[in-house]
């Protein structure tokens, strides 16, 4: 079936906002962000929103699902698939292309995987149940469900545990069947290639970039709206260890060596899932960074027909 929609995906610091960007200039097209922390307002710098990506010639890209919500406020998978189809339709009422960008692998699964198990609230008083456990006894208990739908749960993640046996626990008591729709998205995936060592040269300057030039004060204005060090832990990277750095627990040498060594095992966790996606069926059409942008809109017009 014909592809309709276009997606940026690659490590962190792989250049993805600015080729995602360039596309859209050539292509008539709008920029969905597929990001779990670009959803979020105030979160610019850690994020790396890089909002100046987004003109290109003079030109401003339109870009959704980026500054959606409150830093102190939850956003779920049902949210982002929620949001997603919104934009998707909104887009192509327009007659331009989605163009889906970012390194979220869930996010990026929502395009050929139901998720019709977002459907399912929270239990309360499981969770707390389940948050006393350690993850070796959340993983055992979740095996215990024998459950086919759950095998790829990040079992490394406690918070994606507790949701996976959340899910379970529910589906083994309730008959009510969950609503299923027909998945709108026929993606046509590129993938950014980046060596190693240019990646982890990438992602130490980018951060030098950062602390030096207002993370630290984001991190600050955050705490000073009523943001909570345990919520900066929660979203994780830049602002868990600039909170841990404000709080006096680790000195800014040391800021700068955790947050980076914490990034680069980020980016691999990145690549493993983007291998899974492929071992999964998935056809990720690998570039390299330095790509020649006439060369790839070549290929994309000749697979979408322009």
């Amino acid at each position: 079936m014909k592809n309709n929609c276009l997606v940026i995906l690659g490590p962190t610091a792989s250049g993805k906002t600015k080729l995602a960007c360039q596309l859209a200039y050539h292509l008539n097209g709008e920029i969905i962000s597929a990001d779990s922390r670009q959803v979020y307002k105030h979160l610019t710098i850690g994020a790396g929103k890089d909002l100046e990506e987004y003109e290109v010639k003079g030109k401003k890209i339109n870009y959704h699902l980026i500054d959606l919500v409150e830093p102190g406020e939850q956003f779920y998978l049902h949210d982002f698939l929620r949001e997603l189809k919104t934009a998707f339709d909104k887009i192509n009422s327009k007659s331009k292309l989605p163009i889906i960008c970012g390194g979220t692998g869930l996010y990026l699964d929502v395009l050929r995987k139901d998720f019709s198990f977002t459907q399912i609230k929270e239990n309360i008083d499981l969770r707390k149940e389940l948050e006393k456990l350690s993850k070796e006894e959340l993983q055992k208990k979740l095996i215990a469900y024998k459950n086919e739908n759950l095998t790829t749960v990040d079992i490394n993640s406690k918070k994606r545990l507790i949701r996976a046996i959340e899910i379970a626990e529910h589906l083994r008591t309730t008959k009510t069947a969950l609503i299923k729709t027909e998945l709108p998205y026929k993606p046509y995936f590129i993938g950014i290639k980046i060596a190693i060592e240019e990646r982890k040269e990438n992602i130490y300057k980018r951060l030098i970039h950062r602390v030096n030039n207002g993370l630290i004060e984001e991190t600050q204005s955050l705490l000073k709206t009523g943001i909570t060090h345990e919520r900066l832990q929660f979203l994780g990277l830049e602002y868990k260890f600039v909170s841990n750095y404000l709080q006096s627990k680790i000195s800014k040498e040391e800021l700068i060596i955790q947050l980076s060594t914490a990034i680069n095992q980020f980016s691999k966790r990145q690549m493993t899932w983007f291998r899974k996606m492929e071992k999964e069926g998935v056809k990720i059409n690998w570039i390299k960074r330095d790509v020649d942008i006439k060369d790839l809109l070549k290929e994309v017009n000749s697979e979408f027909g322009y």
